[in-house]
């Protein structure tokens, strides 16, 4: 079973940063897609950025482009999210997946490992 550990959640006010830490196994690193989604109170899980297996291109919903990039660092198998310029209505937990082989385009249920996931909350 992979693990996958996430850090860096906390609490800012709106239009503040973050950067979300995500290490996973070298194996499962290696052969996954790596991505980012996210859960808000009330809300049903949804995509927020991810890497195509290998490292390759990157993807994002819609509503983060501009402000929020993922990273990699393939040295210390960890995967970034820096959020920048913040909205209350990011406020939600963020969790670290893996798709064994994946191309960073499938749906959630798709993700074979989940972290536990981090708190971002957002102020207004």
């Amino acid at each position: 079973q992979a693990e996958l550990v996430e850090s860096g959640g906390g609490f800012v006010q709106a239009g503040g940063s973050l950067r979300l830490s995500c290490v996973a196994s070298e194996h499962t690193f290696s052969i996954s897609a790596m991505g980012w989604f996210r859960q808000a109170p009330g809300k049903e899980r949804e995509f927020v950025a991810a890497f195509a297996a290998g490292g390759g291109n990157t993807y994002y919903a819609d509503f983060v482009k501009a402000r929020f990039t993922i990273s990699r660092d393939t040295a210390k198998n960890t995967l970034y999210l820096q959020m920048n310029s913040l909205k209350p209505e990011d406020t939600a937990i963020y969790y670290c997946a893996a798709d064994r082989w994946g191309s960073g385009t499938e749906p959630a249920s798709s993700y074979d490992y989940w972290g536990q996931g981090t708190q971002v909350s957002v102020s207004s």
